[in-house]
């Protein structure tokens, strides 16, 4: 790859035998390319026509590659400029039980947490005694999720007072893996999903620029006896995470 002001020239290798179409086999690399880090944002991509006639291709080939990102958000097309990157592909997960730190380090991202801050009381004190029926005290925890250094969700967690929860593991591991380690089985979790705008303080901390869009997380967590384990209350960036998940028909 060429680094400069200039267009990016990427070495992409197309199979012209496979059944896949050209132009999404382009698409696929380009994406690649964003996601890994060889286009960063602002970047331009050289012209249709440079890129065709070194790839060998039609220009409806390369416009329809380069059209199908545009539809994604991962570029766009400026008159005068050309075509440039807009950011990484946003995070996406499956609707599953896991944890965001685990999940991110497994696809290859660098999660960091900054925890904001440390609360414990009653529920009632809390503020959940509406949502969780428990006796015991409850720790509260609200943190920062970033991932490779860009802001993605702020976490708010509540958990029985009878976890060791040190700020060291809560910044540098997940927090299932920490009350694994504690000898927490988990059984079953109750997850609702939705969607609403940030606060001027959650855009803050976010990096984004009101009105801007969070997907919504509540999740209780139960253990194999049946105890509460986590009522979570986390918010992501919409333009940077989603939700996938597979259906069978």
């Amino acid at each position: 790859m060429t680094v400069a002001s200039g267009p990016v020239e990427l070495d992409i290798d197309l199979d012209r035998s496979s059944p896949v179409p050209l132009y999404h086999q382009l698409a696929v690399a380009l994406e690649r390319a964003i996601g890994d880090g060889r286009l960063r944002a602002g970047d331009r991509l050289e012209n249709e026509l440079a890129m065709t006639t070194r790839l060998g291709l039609a220009r409806p080939t390369a416009r329809q590659a380069i059209q199908e990102l545009v539809r994604k958000g991962l570029l766009v097309r400026k008159r005068g400029v050309g075509t440039q990157v807009v950011a990484a592909p946003p995070i996406r997960r499956d609707v599953k039980f896991s944890s965001l730190h685990d999940d991110l380090a497994s696809s290859g991202h660098e999660p960091s947490t900054e925890l904001l801050e440390r609360a414990s009381g009653t529920p009632a004190e809390l503020g959940v005694d509406d949502l969780v029926e428990v006796d015991e005290p409850l720790t509260y925890l609200r943190r920062l999720r970033r991932v490779d250094g860009e802001p993605l969700a702020i976490m708010s967690n509540y958990l029985p007072a009878r976890f060791r929860l040190e700020d060291d593991d809560l910044r540098e591991r997940g927090l299932y893996a920490t009350l694994r380690a504690q000898g927490v089985g988990f059984a079953i979790a109750h997850q609702t999903i939705g969607a609403r705008l940030v606060t001027t303080e959650e855009a803050g901390l976010l990096g984004e620029t009101e009105p801007a869009a969070c997907v919504t997380m509540q999740r209780l967590v139960y253990d194999d006896t049946g105890r509460l384990v986590e009522l979570g209350r986390h918010i992501y960036r919409a333009s940077q995470y989603s939700v996938q998940t597979s259906l069978v028909i």
